[in-house]
């Protein structure tokens, strides 16, 4: 019989003491899928930090994913395409752990002698013959036979967001980060407030029209704590000016965009006099925690730097490769990988691009980079997948495994970022980065919660480096 075709077994054809089986491996995206589908997120299935201390010792299957291999049997072997389930009894008797191979078998326990009822003995047992579950199936057996296609199911990811949860445990154990928010004066502005607060992420310090922003809050239904400050301006523009000047002056540690366009206020934040400028250029850097991916990559600049020259992109490489340091690095050798992006991946002298990324490459041989190892120009193919500069004879540390994507121009980086997260389903996150204050740039009325709370959380991680650097 085709493995693409499922018959069945009639109910005249079984035999009592008549058997099937089969065998299936618990993964955690079973556990995961089972969840989802059915609602039950008991943490002692789920929680690996919660289930340590539970009974077991450790995460545990749902008694009913062993349960739903019974009627797999039942519905596809033995009787097979037609059978309707009439009862169930069961006994859970072990619990069945990650990687635990499970054999389900099914007998014939008895037939009914006037209905095409029929009774099977369920016995669903671990690779070292303990039995987990036992118990009894009633079913109204098929009694025409039947012989159908195999139904092609449909692909399902499991997208992680472990990446999500450790982050902002990290950032609870540093404390609220004093930041500056720029002319909040709509909903969703506000509510990014609350959100950021109510995770223990800042300290809300507010400037706009101290009228207008409590006339939208109580028309929203948004509750102002009473020891957030609010520093009155009439205008984003001396709304920018005043959170420059105190963060200039220590009193923030960070600012976060409100209804100011990002222009007005990075115009403020480069400003000769403000105060916040460094000896880097300021540039933004997304990060990416894509389920495609195999850990979380980091895009530059997306936002900020519209045609970087290759005495910018120094800076953007620099700028990126510290934060990835804060991030990720577990030793103070550690490099992270740069992956310069262009077309193509040999030099053209007529793609600028592809003749800046040689050049960034060879500064990051000779160290006049530091803190990583740099490889360009690189197709996107290649960032993503070794096999395909390796099919070219190509030989790359970084292709396949690249940890900061530095793009040529606003266009290539801004619609890559967005393409990931809308198409791609990736958790984002961003920070400006090159002054003295990390800067939050989040679009409150079109991210989502999850990315408005993670660029928060940089910029906590960000300012603590900062506070760390400042005092060795």
């Amino acid at each position: 019989m085709s493995e693409h075709k499922m018959h069945n077994i009639t109910f005249d054809e079984l035999q009592v003491g008549q058997s099937a089986s089969l065998k299936r491996t618990l993964t955690k995206k079973d556990i995961d899928l089972f969840a989802l589908v059915s609602g039950d997120v008991n943490p002692a299935h789920l929680d690996e930090e919660y289930a340590d201390d539970s009974l077991f010792r450790g995460v545990i299957g749902h008694g009913m994913w062993s349960g739903g291999l019974i009627s797999t049997v039942l519905g596809t072997v033995m009787p097979g395409p037609g059978t309707i389930y009439m009862g169930q009894e069961m006994k859970f008797l072990a619990p069945v752990r990650i990687g635990d191979e499970i054999t389900v078998i099914l007998t014939v326990q008895s037939k009914h002698d006037s209905k095409p009822i029929v009774i099977f003995d369920c016995i669903c047992q671990n690779a070292n013959g303990e039995i987990v579950v036992q118990g009894t199936a009633k079913v109204l057996a098929p009694t025409q036979k039947i012989n159908v296609d195999r139904p092609q199911l449909p692909s399902v990811e499991i997208y992680d967001r472990g990446y999500y949860k450790k982050i902002l445990d990290h950032c609870k154990e540093l404390g609220r980060l004093k930041t500056a928010i720029v002319f909040p004066v709509e909903k969703t502005s506000l509510q990014a407030i609350v959100e950021a607060s109510d995770t223990g992420l800042i300290q809300p310090i507010i400037i706009g029209p101290k009228q207008k922003i409590k006339s939208v809050a109580k028309e929203a239904g948004i509750k102002i704590h009473s020891k957030w400050e609010i520093i009155s301006v009439s205008n984003s523009f001396d709304a920018s000016a005043k959170a420059v000047s105190m963060a200039a002056k220590g009193e923030v540690d960070a600012i976060m965009r409100g209804t100011v366009t990002t222009k007005e206020l990075i115009k403020a934040v480069i400003a000769p006099k403000s105060g916040l400028l460094t000896d880097r250029r300021v540039s933004h850097a997304h990060i990416l925690n894509i389920p495609t991916y195999h850990k979380p990559l980091i895009i530059t600049d997306t936002m900020i730097n519209i045609a970087p020259t290759i005495k910018h992109k120094i800076d953007i490489c620099q700028n990126a490769i510290d934060l990835w340091q804060t991030l990720f690095s577990e030793k103070a050798e550690d490099k992270a990988k740069v992956a310069l992006l262009a077309a193509i991946e040999s030099v053209d002298v007529d793609m600028p691009a592809t003749t800046d990324a040689a050049c960034l490459s060879k500064m990051g041989d000779r160290g006049q980079i530091a803190g990583a190892i740099l490889d360009g120009p690189l197709a996107f193919e290649n960032i993503i997948k070794a096999q395909t500069y390796e099919d070219d004879d190509l030989i790359s540390e970084v292709a396949g495994d690249a940890d900061i994507l530095v793009v040529p121009n606003i266009e290539s980086g801004n619609a890559l970022a967005k393409q990931l997260s809308l198409l791609g389903h990736a958790d984002s996150s961003g920070i400006v980065l090159g002054a003295k204050v990390p800067i939050i740039l989040t679009d409150s009325r079109k991210d989502p919660i999850r990315t408005r709370l993670l660029s928060c959380a940089l910029a906590v991680l960000v300012s603590n480096q900062h506070k760390i650097k400042d005092n060795a």
